[in-house]
């Protein structure tokens, strides 16, 4: 029976998020653009440099099963916190947005995982994280018949770190396909695809994987190469569908030899850039979910990822269905 549209699985983080200069990402060694794991001695230096931030709750996929939820669809996520007060304040954020969220918190250490978020003037995010308890997320966590009731389950690749969480994932694989469902994954950033490249490559031809979601830059790492339309050609090839993102210039949804462009969303003032992949695939697997064409399902995804790069953090603070509603998309 179906319960939910999307489940999302992902290290559940609490965003800190700062504005600064670009002297500041050269002066503490910060790769722009980037998520880069830390560790807590380097956490606590980091969050005592930062200006005045905003306190949020973030983690890819979390954001993407909140922009789901949003857009009123039934939305459910898996992520371990910590019982601190970090964690209270994921939980309650998470939960506010409609998703369930029923993970069972660690007692122990370590801390719920934080992101320090530096904000530069150009909406570029370079992010600073501290895993914490989100290394513990493991199979005990996987809640089968949540898994077995979703549409879609959804993860982030950066769940490739903890190598637990890895066995989690193929478990769900596994249920979610039994009861026909379909599983997709982001693949988080350069950076990650260049750690996992060949076991994400294994995900998607071995048919693990069904959707997938990528930018520009993910593509080419994914495929070693500086040829974007050769990067296209492939993923089409390896997956039963992919869309990629490219920024200003919208997005391309890839379904075997299908393939349609999506223009961007025109926007006022680029603000801040956190969470505009994870809301894309808010948007498209809403409309997914709700059986809307690819085309749409595309449209949506920009629509939503162009209104959250227009304010800090990455939740947007008003109602995505009623965005939609506007665009004329829903």
């Amino acid at each position: 029976m179906l319960k939910f549209d999307v489940l999302t699985v992902g290290n559940a983080i609490v965003d800190i998020i700062s504005r600064c200069q670009d002297q500041f990402l050269i002066d503490n060694a910060i790769a722009k653009g980037a998520m880069n794991l830390i560790d807590a001695e380097r956490a606590e230096k980091l969050y005592a440099l930062m200006g005045p931030a905003i306190e949020a709750s973030g983690g890819s996929a979390g954001n993407t099963a909140a922009g789901i939820a949003n857009f009123g669809g039934k939305a459910a996520y898996f992520g371990k916190v910590a019982n601190d007060q970090l964690g209270e304040i994921f939980i309650h954020d998470i939960r506010a947005q409609g998703v369930h969220f029923e993970t069972t918190p660690k007692e122990t250490f370590p801390p719920t995982a934080r992101s320090m978020i530096f904000v530069t003037d150009d909406g570029e995010r370079s992010m600073n994280t501290y895993l914490g308890a989100c290394v513990e997320l493991g199979p005990e966590d996987v809640e089968e018949d949540v898994v077995a009731a979703s549409k879609v389950t959804y993860f982030e690749g950066y769940l490739w770190d903890p190598p637990r969480a890895k066995q989690a994932i193929l478990d769900c694989a596994r249920i979610a396909h039994a009861h026909g469902r379909e599983m997709s994954m982001t693949l988080s950033d350069s950076f990650c695809v260049g750690r996992y490249r060949a076991e994400f490559l294994d995900l998607m031809q071995s048919g693990t994987v069904d959707i997938v979601f990528a930018n520009r830059q993910e593509a080419l790492s994914l495929y070693e190469t500086e040829d974007f339309e050769l990067a296209l050609a492939n993923i089409a090839r390896d997956c039963k569908l992919a869309a990629v993102t490219m920024s200003e210039e919208g997005a391309v949804i890839l379904k075997g030899g299908e393939r349609i462009y999506v223009e961007a969303s025109k926007i006022d003032k680029l603000v801040d850039t956190t969470g505009a992949g994870d809301l894309f695939a808010a948007g498209f697997l809403y409309g997914y979910t709700q059986g809307r064409d690819l085309a749409d399902c595309g449209k949506l995804g920009c629509l939503s990822a162009g209104i959250v790069i227009q304010q800090i953090g990455p939740r947007p603070s008003g109602s995505l269905s009623e965005a939609a509603k506007g665009a004329g998309l829903i």
